[in-house]
Formats: structure tokens, C-alpha cells, sequence
């Protein structure tokens, strides 16, 4: 169970809440997913709260400010799922009941599911034991949205979007921002070698400062220097799991530079219509198993 002290410091005003109204609200709270029922013990209520009760504060603060600025509508997706530890069905409960509560209005959510979602390459993990805790998630999402579970760092997860769309009925947020970098890099390797072998430079000295914000796992020692690569060789550094992390999470350092920011720019302008179908090629490969209306809710 949660420990006492974690619980006492949580942010009971901003959560316009006590201990014992957050005992006495989920007492005979039983949320019915389709395919089982969760009711959610003292024990896993309170550690829910220990862990979660800060980042729900925090978001509802933000929330309500970004609803008081904006001078337009706007669609709010909550995350935690760059995290080290597993969102549990328990804790999905507790942070969307309590964000509804709190009138927090989102269209996506996204937990910190079972595997590993690294940048840039497949998915790491056993898919059955996925599927089994996406099912759940996803009764979840639709007994207390419905809203979309998200999908970050779901670039190149070839394996299991077949599984992903199933399970979600297509309510699901694929975010896939990154592969259109490591894209746009396939056309400067194409063309420009050296300046690809100077942004594998950037981003190979950057790495070990850049892996800090990112999920990856990609070891040092994989990642041979830029002279000892051949030109005719540039192009597989993109495939490769270690380099293509590198390339990856190193895109802020990249266009850091401002002669690479312009090179990059200028390659991508003069070789678009490369670019574009590319991308559309390798977009496509992602979109593909969400346009199954037999997944579609």
C-alpha cells in the first residue's frame, strides 16, 4: 500500500479533495468495461492516488488555464506514459474518474503500457500479454469517455497495429512524428552524403545528453563513427536499431546547427517530390491496419 507520508503530501486542496472523500467516492464505484468489471480496493485506490494524485493536479491547472487563454476550441490529450512504471487498470480509473470530476474535458489518454516503446523502432515485448492489457484499457476508455487511447512513440510498431486497432475499435491516437525525420534523413543520405555523414556526426556526440528525454536504449558502443561508414553504406545506418535511434532522438541538436538547418531544407525542397512519396510509402505502411472498418467502433 502507498505510504502514509506520500498521501499526506498530495495536493489535497488543488484536487479540491480529502482522504477521506476519496475513500468514501470509490467505495461501491464498479466500472463495467464490456468484458469485466473493475472495482478498485483501498490498497489499489491509494496507491493510485500516491502515484497519480500530483500528475492529475497538475493537469487539471493546465487545463483550466489553456481553456482560459485560448481563444478558440481546443482538443487535450492527457500523457503519462513516458514513464518508468506500468499504468495498472486500477490507476487508469482513478486519474480519468478524477479528471471527469474535476471537468478536465480530453479526447485521448495515454498509459504507460506493458513492452517498450522505443523511438523509431518496432515494439519491444510480448504481443499476446499487449493485447490482453490493451483490451482493458481500451473498456476502460470507452466505459468512462469514450475518448482515444494514445499511441506516442508509435512510429514503426509494425507488429502490433493489427492488435492496436482490434482491440481499440479504431478509437486510437497514433502519434508518428519522429518517422518523418528519419524520412526526410533517407533523402539526404540519397543525395548529399556528406551532409548526412555530418548530421550522424551531430547526432552521435549529442546522444548520450539526448537519450535522457527519450525512450531508448540504443548503447554507445553500436554506433561507429561517421568516417568509418563507406557512402554506399550511409543508407543502412537508417535502418539499423542502435543509428536509427541515434539519427532519431539527435533532430534537435541537427537543425541547432544553422548551415545544417538550411542544407536539410534546401535538399528536402529540391528532391520533394522524393520526399513525398516516401513518406507516403512510409506513412501508408503505418495507416494501413487502422483502415479496417471491421476494427472501427
Amino acid at each position: 500500500m502507498a505510504e502514509q507520508a506520500d498521501l499526506k503530501a498530495l495536493p489535497w486542496e488543488e484536487l479540491e479533495d480529502s482522504y477521506d472523500a476519496l475513500l468514501a467516492r470509490y467505495e461501491n464505484l464498479n466500472v463495467d468495461t464490456g468484458e469485466t468489471n473493475i472495482a478498485l480496493s483501498s490498497e489499489d485506490l491509494l496507491t493510485a492516488a500516491a502515484k497519480y494524485g500530483r500528475c492529475v493536479a497538475l493537469a487539471v491547472k493546465m487545463y483550466r488555464h489553456l481553456v482560459e487563454k485560448a481563444d478558440r476550441e481546443v482538443e487535450v490529450e492527457i500523457a503519462v506514459d513516458e514513464t518508468a512504471d506500468v499504468t495498472t487498470p486500477a490507476e487508469h480509473v482513478y486519474f480519468v474518474t478524477e479528471l471527469n470530476r474535476l471537468g478536465v474535458r480530453f479526447t485521448g489518454f495515454a498509459p504507460r503500457y506493458i513492452g517498450e516503446f522505443e523511438k523509431g523502432v518496432e515494439y519491444i515485448g510480448d504481443i499476446q500479454v499487449l493485447e490482453d492489457s490493451l483490451r482493458v484499457h481500451a473498456g476502460i476508455a470507452r466505459a468512462l469517455g469514450p475518448y482515444k487511447l494514445s499511441l506516442h512513440s508509435g512510429s514503426d510498431k509494425f507488429s502490433i497495429y493489427d492488435v492496436v486497432a482490434q482491440t481499440t475499435g479504431g478509437l486510437v491516437h497514433l502519434k508518428t512524428s519522429g518517422t518523418s525525420w528519419l524520412t526526410a534523413l533517407e533523402v539526404v543520405a540519397a543525395h548529399e552524403p556528406d551532409v548526412f555523414r555530418e548530421i550522424y556526426t551531430v547526432s552521435r556526440n549529442a546522444y548520450v545528453d539526448a537519450r535522457e528525454s527519450y525512450p531508448v536504449s540504443a548503447d554507445p558502443k553500436d554506433v561507429p563513427p561517421a568516417e568509418a561508414v563507406a557512402d554506399a553504406h550511409l543508407p543502412e545506418l537508417l535502418s539499423s536499431v542502435a543509428t536509427r535511434q541515434v539519427l532519431h532522438v539527435g533532430y534537435g541538436d541537427v537543425l541547432g546547427v544553422s548551415e545544417l538547418d538550411r542544407q536539410i531544407r534546401q535538399i528536402l525542397a529540391t528532391e520533394a517530390s522524393e520526399y513525398r512519396d516516401r513518406l507516403r510509402a512510409h506513412i501508408g505502411r503505418h495507416l494501413v491496419p487502422f483502415n479496417n472498418s471491421a476494427y472501427r467502433a
